[in-house]
């Protein structure tokens, strides 16, 4: 019996297996089928799947310990690089229990709205001027308090939430952005991350547009931020995507710049309009010689290409 249990994930239930050695023989043949290239829209898609694997009565009499304890198992393989397949082991319920309450309380924070959004000033150096604000989406959780994206966003992204609170984060940001010129603060621009996944989401045009129209703010005070390596994973249609972007006349900014494996001969034709430094690179601008020269390197390159650029971290 195969059943879809949730976003990506999905059950087998085996009732002829006799043993460990029957049930990772299963595994194995489940994953060279899942490995084999599925091609969609003239693309290549390759899955990776993991496997957890419960037995009973060894590894729990009831569906529900049955369930968990695979669950655990399959998140064991997940973090031992996926592509792999393990066995429930006692002692591996603990992170995983921890997890699985973290994404139940995922799923009613989208319906709660516990989501909030802070705003970081970008500031021009050259007049001290607040010039623009990054949106950064924190979830106010009922009682663990503050929880940061780094700690949600993968979680969303593994369970299929990304999209809707991607969605939210473009619309409150446009929304807010808006309040702030009805309430006469000077025109600013708000800035938004985009995930790899939310970027190559068929959806995400129309998701900024509806966002746009709906709030009544114009195109060129909301501007996407995406990291380098999510726009170098598939250039091509990276610069199909950006150029609908540009077209609307929403900004484009390649985050954390020199961490990641761009190709000078793509940037030049990617239609972007910032850089930015990632931090790791202005944390000891002063003391290291060599950070600063990276630096000198990377704004000298942006301006020759025409592009304003954010240094993060200052």
């Amino acid at each position: 019996t195969v059943a879809r249990f949730g976003g990506d994930e999905f059950v087998l239930i085996g009732t002829s297996i006799g043993d460990a050695r029957d049930a990772a023989d299963l595994a194995t043949r489940v994953m060279a089928a899942l490995q084999a290239p599925v091609r969609i829209a003239d693309i290549d898609i390759h899955t990776s799947p993991s496997i957890g694997i419960a037995m009973y009565p060894d590894d729990g009499t009831s569906i529900q310990t049955l369930l968990a304890h695979a669950d655990a198992a399959m998140y064991s393989a997940k973090q031992n690089g996926r592509g792999t397949f393990r066995r429930y082991e006692s002692g591996m319920h603990a992170g995983t229990e921890d997890r699985v309450q973290l994404e139940s309380d995922l799923h009613n924070a989208v319906t709660l709205k516990q989501f909030e959004l802070y705003y970081q000033p970008k500031v021009d150096t050259r007049t001290g001027e607040v010039r623009s604000a990054e949106a950064l989406i924190r979830w106010a959780h009922p009682t663990r308090g503050i929880v940061s994206p780094a700690e949600f966003i993968p979680l969303a992204e593994e369970c299929g939430l990304i999209g809707v609170i991607g969605a939210w984060v473009i619309r409150e940001a446009c929304r807010q952005a808006r309040a702030w010129q009805d309430d006469g603060v000077p025109p600013l621009r708000v800035s938004v991350n985009l995930s790899a996944s939310q970027f190559r989401d068929s959806g995400l045009l129309d998701s900024i547009r509806r966002a746009l129209e709906d709030t009544g703010l114009e195109a060129r005070y909301l501007e996407v931020e995406l990291t380098e390596s999510a726009v170098m994973s598939d250039p091509e249609q990276s610069i199909a995507i950006l150029e609908h972007l540009s077209a609307m006349g929403v900004l484009v900014s390649v985050n954390d710049f020199g961490t990641g494996y761009s190709s000078m001969s793509y940037l030049r034709r990617f239609p972007i309009d910032k850089l930015k430094i990632d931090r790791v690179f202005i944390d000891e601008i002063v003391s290291r010689p060599e950070d600063a020269s990276i630096v000198r390197a990377i704004v000298s390159l942006a301006h020759s290409l025409r592009l304003k650029v954010v240094a993060e971290g200052v």
